[in-house]
């Protein structure tokens, strides 16, 4: 299948936030630059109005391009995750990463897409001040699969991770098991496990996906429980803040990198 291209002109911050914009729009790639973002799209599905509407005020254009090699592009833009001397995420071809506590190895794929680099590493940067000794946790929608991997290594007693991509799953269970992960269960489904409650849950997702499923994941944490969001922007905060407040989950701490924001929650009821 042939592919849209769209390359815009814009500067780091930008390409971060426009990344957001256009994954909601069924994005299915991304490359950046130091200039430009160029975002792919199945050519019998290119949403070229919303498009158009949402790059408003940029410079771009658009061309036809045959298929690629998407994983080849992906292992060829990716670069290691790294917080602090805490945790780190690398690819095979990278070389270990010294100096942290947690080693992460992945195989670096369509679902760790460019752009997400700034929510994995708030989301691991929050982990690291939860106790996870012991703890049941819920990923809701895992990807790679990297944080419930991180969830493990923190000493959690079982994690479940959920996707709604067969391809996620398979490549969750490849990357829990090259990290000789032993409590970690992938299933392959789209909804919150409803009788399930969980210690800590992370859901490193959408604005959209966590408000239509917040009364799902108020259920699913026990009392004094905490929930931990991120791939949500700046501006998501106060929606996201409020319906969490609608389901007395108190806020905790918020941090924020590159336009990306990360928010943990604590169930105070």
């Amino acid at each position: 299948m042939n592919h849209t291209q769209v390359s815009i002109e814009a500067t780091e911050e930008q390409q971060e936030i426009l990344i957001a914009v256009l994954s909601e729009l069924e994005a299915v790639g991304f490359e950046q630059t130091e200039n430009t973002l160029i975002a792919y799209f199945d050519e019998n599905n290119f949403p070229s109005y919303d498009v158009s509407a949402a790059l408003d005020g940029y410079t771009f254009y658009t061309t036809t391009i045959a298929e690629k090699n998407w994983n080849a592009e992906w292992e060829s833009n990716f670069e290691p995750v790294i917080v602090d001397d805490f945790c780190a995420v690398r690819a095979h071809f990278h070389q270990p990463i010294k100096g942290v506590q947690h080693d992460i190895l992945i195989t670096p794929k369509m679902s760790f897409g460019t752009g997400h680099h700034a929510t994995t590493y708030m989301m691991m940067q929050q982990m690291r001040e939860l106790d996870f000794m012991g703890k049941s946790v819920f990923d809701f929608g895992t990807g790679t699969g990297v944080l419930a991997i991180l969830a493990e290594k923190l000493g959690a007693a079982a994690v479940l991770a959920i996707d709604n991509d067969k391809w996620s799953i398979e490549n969750g269970n490849e990357n829990a098991a090259n990290n000789n992960c032993k409590r970690v269960e992938m299933v392959l489904q789209d909804v919150v496990p409803s009788g399930q409650a969980f210690d800590i849950i992370l859901a490193n997702i959408n604005r959209n996906v966590i408000l239509h499923f917040i009364s799902d994941l108020k259920k699913a944490v026990v009392p004094g429980g905490f929930i931990l969001f991120s791939g949500l922007l700046i501006a998501d905060e106060n929606d996201i803040v409020e319906a969490c407040s609608q389901q007395a989950l108190q806020l905790v701490k918020q941090t924020q990198k590159s336009g990306w924001i990360s928010i943990l929650f604590v169930n105070s009821i």
